[in-house]
């Protein structure tokens, strides 16, 4: 596995842990605040991951593609990633 996977895994695990501590926030009826607070920074974490996998995807998947003569493809992803980030 690539060492960055292997970092992806790794903040995708304290997302999970993040995540079930927000689950905990709600049952103990935590103050409002607190738990956007919370969701903030998990959306704001995953928003990091997505970021690197698509660096990852642009830098290598697609410039790979456009060089084995696959633009169209490579076209084709880059704009249905962009149509995504902008949801």
């Amino acid at each position: 596995m690539k060492e960055s996977h292997k970092k992806l895994i790794r903040r995708l695990k304290i997302i999970e842990g993040q995540v079930r501590g927000l689950q905990g926030m709600i049952e103990k009826e935590t103050y409002c605040i607190d738990v956007i607070t919370q969701t903030s920074a998990i959306k704001q974490a995953l928003s990091n991951i997505e970021d690197v996998l698509l660096e990852e995807h642009l830098s290598n998947c697609v410039v790979n593609q456009i060089k084995v003569g696959k633009a169209a493809k490579a076209t084709e992803e880059i704009l249905r990633v962009y149509q995504l980030k902008r949801k």
